[in-house]
């Protein structure tokens, strides 16, 4: 029994001594890492943590397998058998590197984003996998002896046959790259489309744009048709955003006195409102003599599209309000018929 188990005993302490290697090596190998990230980019650190513990240990055990592979009786396997093991050995490796800098990159390039405000979209993870993972496959190709140069080559063969029949997911997967990297639409705007959508930006993928309505409803638009449509982005050039209210009063109101009271109401609305900008001077101009009141607008001004809602809900109730304390008739809609007198 022991004769037998002699020549398995190095290399199974050797697999062992690797994989408790791995079970302790994140701690001390992603400590300095840790430390690093936690000030420069604090959302890496858990990141690289997770990857560590789920990926750190593998490879561990994979060097303990190959470690003990050489000093096992196995070694005395045909030269092919051998080969084959390292092989797959390899592969495994490289599979697990890739995935592990994938999320990583991911990670790292949402933080950056965000950090920029310029948002991220699924499109622009999704690149960032296929690139570390083409990379990956391009690695496991060569360390297998394979040439991709056939493989290149039927790929430009049958590169215009894939074309044709992916026409329109090609088309709006450049149009989503065109839509990211022109960055007049990003992730959060709120975007006015000629056909009539309008709504939120929630995401910017290989096919489709999503936006989200005021109902709270998702709209997916074809990136070709984003690209093509007269877009109307309300948070640029920048999020601030100007509110009309429009209003009337009597013919017989006093319209020095209208103006200085809805100035003061408005001027309220912008010190008080959440979302309002207090700084802000509010404007009102007279507009038309309307068919039952003088009308006018008075101009508001918020920090982005979805403040307005607020701020007028509060100037409609304050007007009201006030211009009945101070009896200034806001006038129902009605027309004056003069009849003439019967002969």
């Amino acid at each position: 029994m022991l004769a037998w188990a002699g020549p398995w005993l190095k290399p199974i302490l050797i697999f062992l001594a690797a994989a408790i290697a791995g079970f302790l090596a994140p701690a001390v190998l992603l400590r300095p890492l840790a430390r690093f990230f936690e000030k420069v980019e604090p959302q890496m650190k858990e990141v690289l943590y997770a990857a560590g513990r789920r990926h750190i240990p593998f490879w561990f055990t994979l060097a303990g397998i190959v470690v003990g592979l050489r000093l096992s009786p196995l070694r005395g396997l045909h030269p092919l058998w051998i080969r084959h093991i390292d092989h797959l050995l390899m592969v495994l490796f490289v599979l697990s590197v890739s995935l592990a800098i994938a999320r990583i990159a991911v990670v790292w390039i949402h933080s950056v984003a965000t950090r920029l405000a310029l948002g991220t979209t699924t499109l622009l993870e999704n690149l960032t996998r296929l690139v570390i993972y083409g990379m990956g496959l391009l690695l496991i190709l060569a360390n297998l002896d394979i040439s991709i140069a056939p493989l290149l080559t039927a790929l430009g063969v049958g590169s215009l046959a894939v074309a044709l029949a992916l026409q329109d997911t090609l088309s709006n997967l450049f149009s989503g790259i065109y839509i990211i990297v022109n960055r007049q639409i990003r992730l959060g705007d709120y975007i006015k489309l000629d056909s009539g959508a309008e709504g939120f930006v929630r995401d910017i993928g290989w096919r489709s744009t999503t936006i989200c309505d005021r109902a709270d409803n998702f709209i997916l638009i074809p990136n070709t048709k984003i690209a093509q449509a007269v877009v109307t982005n309300l948070n640029l050039p920048r999020r601030e955003f100007s509110v009309p209210v429009r209003l009337g009063v009597s013919y017989a109101s006093d319209l020095s006195r209208v103006e200085r009271v809805a100035l003061e109401v408005a001027a309220g609305v912008q010190r008080e409102v959440p979302g309002a900008i207090p700084g802000f001077e509010p404007i009102l101009r007279y507009q038309a003599f309307g068919e039952s009141s003088v009308d006018f607008m008075i101009l508001l001004r918020v920090m982005a599209f979805e403040d307005q809602h607020l701020a007028t809900h509060e100037f409609i109730k304050r007007v009201h309000e006030r211009f009945g304390r101070e009896g200034i008739e806001i006038p129902f809609p009605q027309r004056v018929l003069h009849q003439a007198a019967a002969k």
